[in-house]
């Protein structure tokens, strides 16, 4: 398996050089030369399996034989032995075809560790394998800081340093990353947003010779093995209907609805992905309005969602414009400059209308949706999982089961 660069100047790579780099070198997002394919016997034959096992079937294809199966085995097998439940991510039912896929039972339960785990241990061992050191930058909303300090602390080959925005993320989030007695783990705060604390780590990658003098990598979503680590879910949801089923996702980087597009272009039973915003609605918009307009981030409820630029629509612009890496450079240049993107018509009709609905949630709708969950269900759910389970009570489908990722 090669992968290629959004922006179609950088050179393709293996899987193994696509991890440890992150970023592509002319700031694009690396993807597969090709999407593989899942058969729907395969699908079936996961009910039942442990999720490492799963895990290792759907994520196989992508590391295309860089790593041996039997160290994949064990390296899936060591990444979800830190979760708390058996089933590493369990599905329960909140109503009548209304469901939670939980992310939320991993060492710092947000949804992050299920990729993060699997990761920092797949990146320890190319660095290994290899007799070499990185130096992990991390952008953070909240929670992939938490799950990258917890992943990575205190590994010999990787120091850590975490970007988080001043007064933009929980105080549990805070904690998280700045409690980790190991010396390979630096957290800065950062006077800002989130997309400030992205611009920053962006910079650090564009500057190609400080790049490589501190051999940079990046554990955002911006790089793919994130992104294929998060299908495994998606596949494994499936599972339990043994149907089609919808998704509802609260994003803010679009990184984990994109995991999901891509199940779904695999070949799993996936039919409408439901993008769930908070108050700051950029996608929301985007599917309500066929242009994409930056404005101010608002703190809210649910920070790991404040977001405004979210990296990983680069990788659907890029299939949308055919994989045409200059128009796709060109597009988001011209969004960076003007803070403003549209796409054709046709775009539209062939890659987001058969697919994508989206949803949005104020703070108050939040508090509404946490409080009605509870006098329903007993259950207590996040601020962020309340953005999902709005967005998907209003884009149900008979006969259809909605899953939200919670």
């Amino acid at each position: 398996m090669r992968y290629i660069s959004t922006r179609g100047e950088a050179p393709p790579l293996g899987f193994i050089d696509v991890t440890l780099a992150g970023l592509a070198r002319d700031g694009g997002l690396y993807v597969p030369e090709t999407w593989p394919q899942i058969a729907p016997e395969t699908i079936a034959g996961f009910a039942g399996r442990p999720y490492a096992e799963v895990a290792v079937e759907v994520i196989r294809p992508f590391v295309g034989g860089a790593i041996s199966d039997g160290d994949l085995s064990r390296m899936a097998r060591e990444a979800y032995g830190t979760f708390r439940h058996p089933a590493v991510v369990p599905v329960s039912q909140l109503g009548a075809n209304t469901f939670l896929l939980e992310l939320f039972h991993g060492p710092t339960l947000a949804f992050k560790d299920v990729a993060m785990q699997l990761l920092a241990r797949l990146m320890d061992h190319a660095l290994a394998a290899r007799g070499e050191r990185t130096t992990v930058v991390v952008a953070t909303s909240g929670d992939t800081g938490g799950a990258a300090v917890e992943a990575f602390r205190g590994r010999d080959r990787a120091d850590l340093f975490v970007l988080y925005p001043k007064g933009r993320v929980s105080d549990v989030q805070r904690l998280m990353m700045t409690t980790a007695p190991d010396d390979n783990v630096h957290a800065l705060e950062i006077e800002g947003t989130f997309d400030d604390c992205q611009d920053l780590a962006k910079a650090c990658f564009n500057d190609l010779a400080f790049r490589d003098r501190h051999a940079l990598t990046a554990v955002n979503s911006i790089n793919f093995a994130r992104v294929m680590a998060q299908i495994v879910y998606y596949v494994a949801a499936t599972e339990h209907f043994g149907r089609e089923i919808d998704v509802t996702v609260p994003t803010g980087n679009f990184g984990n609805v994109l995991s999901g597009w891509i199940a779904r272009r695999m070949g799993a039973p996936v039919g409408r992905l439901v993008v769930a915003s908070n108050e700051n609605d950029i996608l929301t918009r985007f599917f309500e309005s066929h242009s994409m307009r930056a404005t101010g981030v608002h703190p809210t409820l649910s920070p790991s969602m404040d977001i405004q630029v979210s990296s990983n629509f680069e990788r659907l612009l890029f299939e949308m414009n055919g994989r045409d890496g200059a128009m796709t450079r060109e597009q988001l240049t011209r969004f960076r400059d003007k803070g403003t993107m549209s796409i054709e018509s046709d775009q539209y009709a062939t890659w987001i209308e058969p697919v994508f609905r989206a949803g949005r949630a104020s703070d108050h709708d939040t508090l509404a949706t946490i409080r009605s969950v509870h006098e329903t269900t007993g259950m207590q759910i996040d601020p962020h999982t309340a953005v999902g389970v709005k967005a998907a009570r209003e884009n149900l489908r008979d006969g259809v089961p909605m899953v939200t990722m919670a």
